[in-house]
């Protein structure tokens, strides 16, 4: 089964107890292209002015063979437990490592100064008071970051035509780095804080544009490649990063 269930004109396909996402891509091309990518990551090519009721009953049709190869690249993944937020962790900011240092203090703040990343509680023994402190400072610099560039990007991108600064809201997604609302909001993951200014900017991009076309037709990458040129480029690095 598929879902449109995404705000931007996103896929979810449902099968054997797997929700693999995924989005239909116009190129000059004259076949449909249906690939599972090592990350595992599911790209659907399609032929301009192909419609996706043309699509969508190809990709279900091939579920199968999708779920088998979803799986058997999912068993080379890197097995990570998860950050123990202790100290000698590495932890990004805007694609940068920082090694966290946690102290002992009675005002908890956390303050990023050099190479490292510096924590002050007063129960530093409590990881998860840890991971609420970094939280906190990840969610305090994202708003600060990401408001900036949406800016930036609106300035150097005047083919949007955009009447006003649009909304913006951060929350944390599991399959996702950013969407938006027909309403005019757009939606930014707090991890994308963590990968370079570049990535940052290619997700806002890609998010305004579809505030003006909310699909992935060809008239969807021409607005995004006159706005980017470079985007492809920009996209490939993003997907480096996990989400």
């Amino acid at each position: 089964m598929i879902e449109n269930s995404q705000p931007d004109g996103g896929y979810v396909l449902s099968f054997g107890g797997k929700r693999i996402p995924f989005r239909i891509e116009y190129r000059k091309r004259k076949k449909l292209a249906i690939t599972v990518h090592p990350a595992p990551r599911l790209e659907v090519l399609a032929p301009e002015g192909v419609a996706s009721e043309q699509v969508l009953p190809r990709v279900e049709k091939r579920a199968a063979w999708i779920l088998r190869q979803w799986r058997y690249f999912e068993q080379f993944l890197p097995k990570h437990p998860g950050p123990r937020f202790v100290s000698g962790e590495t932890h990004l900011y805007l694609g940068r490592q920082y090694r966290l240092k946690v102290h002992e203090g009675s005002a908890e703040c956390v303050k990023l100064i050099g190479k490292f990343l510096h924590v002050w509680t007063a129960d530093r023994g409590n990881p998860a008071r840890i991971e609420q402190l970094l939280d906190a400072w990840y969610r305090e610099h994202a708003d600060r970051v990401f408001r900036h560039r949406m800016r930036l990007c609106l300035e150097q991108c005047p083919s949007l035509k955009l009447p006003h600064e649009p909304r913006l809201t951060i929350r944390r997604m599991t399959h996702r780095w950013g969407s938006c609302t027909k309403a005019g909001n757009v939606l930014l993951n707090l991890d994308l804080v963590k990968v370079p200014t570049h990535c940052i900017d290619y997700v806002l991009v890609h998010e305004l544009c579809h505030l003006q076309i909310h699909n992935h037709s060809p008239a969807f990458y021409r607005l995004l490649s006159r706005c980017m040129p470079d985007w492809e480029r920009r996209k490939r690095q993003l997907e480096g990063y996990e989400v």
